[in-house]
């Protein structure tokens, strides 16, 4: 049985892969920023542990790190990078404040993560982390300047990881997902989401289960052999 963190595990992609590590045997804890009711769900659906903290702050992502290998009786084996916020509007109209927060928990907050639980890794010479980038971090989206940056920031440093940590027996990955049926996407109007259906090869959205299943293979000792890859998830819309 691994030991598994998941940032932003309840809703949307996180809640899935909470609940397919759950599935899989794994013992799991998550983290939350903010929705109590929600977390209590996914803890009473999965038997997952949940720990709230913001990860934006680089304290409360160590000391989230540190309760999760203490509820979880060990060190993480398998971290998965999750936890995201977005803001849509045009550049010049963001706050430097606005800015901040989307770059500190997106970017900065997956890698206080992965650096409070590397060295127990190290030591066991085995981990698995996943980075959940977006394909806006390939493409770049108008009006997300703030998002796409911070999920372009996650390929570099997927890369970067991956062959610092390779040789203690590490990989590191990352997926972008495309359009997926997620709270994050529920404002956009159905002429939106119809529009970027129709920009997607396969015409749907995705669903977040389709990305944890890509989470979980790449964290699967099926995948030992895959590292600083970046997998698209997006239906085809980022080719």
């Amino acid at each position: 049985m691994r030991r598994i963190l998941i940032s932003g595990g309840s809703r949307g992609i996180g809640r899935a892969c909470v609940r397919a590590f759950a599935q899989n045997g794994d013992a799991v804890a998550f983290i939350y920023c903010q929705n109590d009711a929600a977390a209590r769900e996914v803890e009473g659906e999965t038997g997952a542990v949940a720990i709230r903290a913001d990860i934006s702050d680089p304290e409360a992502a160590r000391a989230a790190a540190l309760e999760a290998e203490k509820k979880l009786g060990g060190t993480v084996d398998v971290l998965v990078n999750n936890a995201a916020v977005a803001w849509i509007g045009l550049m010049q109209d963001m706050t430097d404040a606005e800015w901040r927060r989307v770059l500190d928990t997106n970017l900065s907050g997956a890698f206080y993560l992965s650096r409070a639980v590397v060295s127990g890794m190290i030591r066991n010479r085995y981990g698995r982390i996943l980075h959940v980038g977006s394909m806006w971090g390939k493409t770049g989206a108008s009006c997300e300047v703030a998002y796409s940056t911070t999920k372009a920031g996650l390929r570099g440093l997927t890369m970067s990881m991956a062959k610092e940590l390779g040789p203690s027996g590490i990989t590191v990955n990352c997926v972008e997902p495309g359009l997926i049926d997620t709270d994050m996407n529920a404002s956009l109007d159905a002429d939106t989401k119809a529009s970027l259906c129709a920009e997607t090869p396969l015409g749907r959205m995705g669903a977040p289960d389709e990305v944890a299943r890509a989470v979980l293979f790449l964290t699967s000792d099926q995948a030992a052999f895959i590292t600083g890859q970046i997998l698209g998830v997006d239906g085809g819309m980022a080719i």
